[in-house]
């Protein structure tokens, strides 16, 4: 299994013992600074080396493989930033990263939206795969913005867009983009995924858990494959959503 999106720098090495032993062998984990950065862009490149050379190594310890994605979370918006994209231009040049993520937007401020538009560039102009955040307030009016925004600045064959529901599936099914469906307390039980997967297939979708700081299951990913398994779903089904289409997708 293939855990598409987490935060292993919020997380204990225990967290990853029990994701290894459940079954994922690898994660992706995204960067996403929980306070204040006060524009400074050293706190921000300081959290990226820590994701990047720190968190793979601790991982491994108990047998999970981390790949890593890197850019600036909306919640991290800061203008000071021309010292960050010069960071992350050369990470993907040396392929130290899978992906531009997590990226989006939040509270949808114009600031935000600049500083989405910009990474997206970015990664249209290096191919770079990116992963982008949905709000949990107000997630389909600004989901909207987030579409509007990604298809008028990368191929769409690029993005993934995380913590789709029930309630947004419908605006993103129609287009050619990667869907991931976080299940985490708070965001989507196991029934609400399956329900899902039941009603638009399984060649779509990414699973994750998203574990960060907030409420989270390290469990959820591997919970969800094994009721599709007890349900009695096709293996082949099941296997895309557990990991045929995240390796396919980030070519890992």
């Amino acid at each position: 299994m293939i855990d598409t999106h987490m935060h292993a720098d919020s997380r204990s090495s225990e967290d990853f013992d029990k994701m290894f032993i459940s079954g994922i062998d690898t994660a992706i984990t995204c960067s996403y600074y929980p306070y204040k950065l006060n524009n400074n862009p050293e706190i921000l490149l300081n959290h990226f080396d820590r994701i990047l050379n720190f968190e793979p190594k601790r991982a491994k310890t108990y047998g999970l493989e981390l790949k890593v994605a890197l850019g600036i979370h909306p919640a991290n918006t800061i203008t000071n930033n021309e010292k960050i994209f010069e960071r992350l231009e050369k990470l993907i040049e040396n392929k130290d990263i899978i992906a531009i993520g997590e990226i989006g937007l939040d509270s949808n401020t114009l600031k935000e939206q600049e500083l989405f538009k910009k990474q997206l560039e970015l990664a249209e102009k290096t191919k770079t795969k990116v992963i982008i955040h949905t709000p949990r307030k107000n997630k389909l009016e600004v989901l909207k913005d987030i579409k509007k925004i990604v298809l008028e600045n990368i191929d769409s064959k690029l993005v993934v867009i995380d913590h789709i529901n029930l309630s947004t599936i419908n605006e993103l099914i129609d287009e050619d983009i990667t869907i991931g469906l976080t299940v985490q307390p708070q965001k989507m039980e196991v029934e609400e995924a399956i329900r899902i997967l039941d009603d638009y297939g399984f060649d779509k979708f990414l699973l994750n858990s998203d574990i960060s700081n907030k409420p989270s299951d390290p469990l959820s990913v591997p919970k969800t494959v094994r009721t599709l398994k007890r349900l009695g779903y096709d293996e082949k089904e099941i296997n895309k959503v557990a990991f045929e289409n995240a390796k396919k997708f980030f070519n890992i």
